[in-house]
């Protein structure tokens, strides 16, 4: 600057350093998302396997591309799956996807249900992380021998709040109780085990794992439950504890940073303290307050989930004393800050996650469901494209995600009714928030989150360990 100082310069010339520098500034802010300055067909906007900027952890360590995670419900589990999403996305790799949105929950899975199956290990899969029950030897008809597979716990009487306002309309044991603390008070009132969806009302965790959740607790039974987890999941994350995990996530995993920095997805408006109900136009009509004597018997309803819970949380707290304390808290530092900064540059309102009737973009509101509005993000407005597409995957809904990988998975294949094609070639689906569980327009029967018809107060029959109806 000081050498052009010294020269006279014309208009021209004047407009030549001032596109320069808007060049420059245009260069820096793509370098914010690890981009090159020649875009490649495939940008690498939020994820870079190179060890550029010290994203990837140090050491010879290779990063797992063969993934499985068991998404277990109301442990902020969407939110790791729209991060095996976007890395998948990113790296091209080949999903394993439900052919609907789940793989047959709440049976038990079995391979069939993956789309393009052709066999044990005919078609490559690389990543596997919606919906199921697990059972272990029809997943490993899918995956590959190395494939590192880990799941996520929340305290059983949060989780049991989440899914009281979320299946609320679903389970029949919720659905003839006044409130939570009326179900606490006298579960076995309400709760009959032969009604379809009444596994959302007990052990949802141990449920998730393929394991009989209405079997009497005892100390062995726990145990051996908890030994078939610790023999078939590498790593057991914790949603209370949620940047802990990701850090832990990341070096089992070897990928960057980046890769498991996150927005908070399909997350629930919050009660404001001192309210016994959710705020929103249509107050809830369902209390949701706990006494420490209802937590208490809530924990001990679903015993099963709670004796996991507490194994796996002196597991987790025993894996970040060897990964070392001083060194997660610096984790947690950068990751946390990271977080900050793509929200500024993403998001509009600060980074706060909004109602989704407030999303101007309806390919980008999430599906509603119970007595609680589900929140999600707009994003900033005047977003280059590159950066809008980077944001954009951090924030598109679980469901419109399925669908957008879907279509590219399989390009020649017929979407199923009750989807559209947006611009850009995602596949959404019409209206999601009129897809609410429940009854509307008349109907006598209800559907679940991913529109599945769920008939009211239906038999469930029995099906036995290996996922066969008896």
């Amino acid at each position: 600057m000081r050498w052009l100082g010294c020269y006279r310069l014309g208009p021209m010339w004047k407009a030549l350093l001032v596109f320069v520098v808007i060049a420059f500034a245009g260069q820096l802010l793509g370098v914010l998302f690890n981009k090159s300055w020649v875009q490649p067909e495939r940008p690498r906007s939020l994820f870079s396997i190179s060890s550029e900027n010290g994203q990837v952890p140090p050491g010879s360590c290779r990063p797992h591309t063969h993934v499985m995670f068991l998404k277990t419900h109301k442990t902020a589990s969407s939110t790791v799956l729209n991060m095996l999403y976007r890395f998948g996305e990113e790296q091209g790799l080949h999903f394993a996807l439900p052919v609907g949105y789940q793989f047959g929950y709440p049976l038990p899975f079995i391979a069939q249900r993956v789309k393009g199956y052709r066999g044990p290990h005919v078609a490559q899969f690389d990543i596997m992380g919606n919906h199921m029950r697990f059972n272990k030897p029809e997943v490993e008809k899918v995956m590959p021998a190395d494939t590192f597979c880990f799941s996520i716990l929340r305290d059983p009487v949060a989780l049991a709040e989440s899914s009281y306002a979320y299946y609320k309309n679903v389970a029949p044991a919720f659905r003839r109780a006044k409130g939570l603390g009326d179900f606490a008070d006298n579960p076995r009132k309400y709760y009959d085990p032969r009604l379809r969806n009444n596994h959302y009302a007990r052990n949802l965790l141990w449920y998730d794992f393929g394991l009989d959740h209405n079997a009497n607790f005892s100390v062995s039974l726990a145990k051996r439950g908890e030994a078939t987890i610790r023999r078939n999941f590498r790593l057991i994350l914790l949603s209370e504890y949620f940047d802990q995990s990701m850090v832990l996530l990341r070096h089992a995993l070897c990928w960057p940073l980046d890769a498991v920095v996150s927005f908070s997805l399909n997350a629930r408006q919050q009660m404001p303290k001192g309210r016994s109900v959710w705020v929103g136009k249509a107050a809830a009509p369902a209390p949701l307050a706990l006494t420490e004597e209802q937590r208490q018997k809530l924990r001990e309803w679903n015993a099963l989930d709670w004796h996991l819970y507490q194994a796996f949380n002196h597991t987790f707290w025993a894996e970040v004393e060897r990964f070392g304390r001083a060194r997660m808290e610096a984790e947690v530092i950068l990751l946390r800050s990271r977080r900050e900064i793509l929200a500024r540059v993403c998001l509009r309102d600060g980074g706060q996650p909004v109602e989704a009737s407030r999303i101007r973009d309806k390919a980008i509101r999430p599906f509603q469901s119970g007595l609680v509005k589900i929140l999600g993000y707009e994003l900033q407005p005047g977003l280059d494209n590159a950066t809008k597409e980077a944001c954009l995957r951090m924030i598109r809904p679980e469901i419109q995600y399925k669908d957008l990988l879907d279509l590219r998975q399989f390009p020649r294949a017929q979407q199923p009714p009750g989807q559209a094609v947006a611009a850009g070639g995602a596949a959404v689906r019409r209206d999601p928030l009129s897809s609410r569980t429940g009854e509307h327009l008349g109907e006598s029967i209800e559907r679940d989150w991913d529109r599945t018809i769920l008939v009211r107060n239906q038999s469930v029959q029995q099906v036995d360990g290996k996922g066969k109806l008896r």
